[in-house]
């Protein structure tokens, strides 16, 4: 790692040898620590607080070829007000669609505080030319888009042409304008944790204002090990480089248990700093009902019943 870093993708070989020197990854020792980490528990207040943590870190996602203007309106309603019933409930983060209903979920959600997230890049495969990558990324800013998730080059990355993939979050980041961008690795294609910490940090030095585990459609997802490996990259590049860099796990994230799993791994990893919505993400399609129904347990000491809560 001794090349400086504003140099090391001035080439393609330049940048090999960057990433395949970084520290690799004692496969055994994130797993032990991940799941050492996944049995913390925390009670009262402590958790209360968590959970109204999570409602304000999520990304509230429907990304389906059936969803309609009707789908993305209820979820826009649910985003800016979980529990209608209680004004207590904070709103979430964002809410993630497909570049064409982008306009539809800003005029939902206009005023609200809740940001609008669009997959773009060929999402989920990331499978097209640069060219229409970037129109489809245009397409989505145009529209009003605060925050851009896109997919990298999977097949690019495994074939070793770390070059291209960041030329091309590059040109990503540079068609978001003064949007943020996210950018997804879909670690469960990655193969191995060295790949994954390799991504990590290929994301980051092209200009990656998030790096996120996952699309939602390809398993295993956003497990504790590979969030664990990502919170490290994105620690060691601040002490590298001075620049912070958010982390979104997504897919498979389903109950508060997991949600806070993910809070205490952020916390003994990165620290307190990036427990804040601005660095931590969960980006998830149900989880807030769950989350939901345990606030409403610690207040009240009952669970609501199966439909008080709208379905995600």
């Amino acid at each position: 790692m001794t090349t400086p870093l504003a140099d090391v993708a001035s080439s393609g070989a330049t940048l090999r040898a960057f990433l395949h020197g970084l520290p690799g990854v004692d496969r055994v020792g994130a797993d032990q620590r991940a799941k050492m980490l996944g049995t913390r528990s925390i009670k009262t207040t402590a958790k209360a607080e968590a959970i109204d943590l999570a409602i304000r870190m999520v990304d509230l996602t429907t990304l389906e070829g059936a969803d309609t203007p009707g789908k993305v309106r209820a979820m826009c309603a649910k985003a800016a007000h979980p529990d209608p019933s209680d004004p207590s409930v904070p709103k979430v983060a964002a809410v993630c669609v497909y570049p064409d209903l982008v306009g539809l979920a800003v005029e939902a959600l206009g005023g609200s505080g809740v940001k609008v997230a669009s997959v773009a890049t060929a999402f989920p495969s990331g499978r097209s030319s640069l060219e229409v990558k970037v129109a489809d990324t245009a397409l989505a800013v145009a529209a009003g888009a605060d925050e851009i998730d896109m997919v990298i080059d999977r097949g690019a990355f495994l074939a070793g042409d770390y070059l291209k993939v960041y030329e091309e979050i590059v040109a990503i980041k540079a068609a978001c304008g003064e949007a943020h961008l996210k950018v997804i690795l879909e670690t469960g294609e990655l193969a191995t944790y060295d790949n994954v910490r390799r991504a990590s940090w290929l994301a980051m030095l092209a200009g990656g204002d998030f790096i996120k585990t996952s699309t939602g459609k390809v398993q295993p997802a956003a497990t504790l090990p590979v969030t664990l490996i990502m919170l490290e990259a994105v620690r060691d590049f601040l002490a590298a480089t001075g620049r912070k860099v958010g982390v979104k796990p997504a897919g498979g994230i389903r109950t508060t248990k997991d949600a806070i799993k993910m809070l205490v791994l952020v916390n003994e990893t990165v620290g307190e700093g990036w427990l804040d919505p601005d660095w931590f993400r969960l980006g998830a399609s149900t989880l807030l009902n769950d989350l939901l129904m345990q606030r409403q347990k610690m207040a009240t000491g009952r669970y609501a019943g199966p439909d008080y809560f709208t379905l995600d």
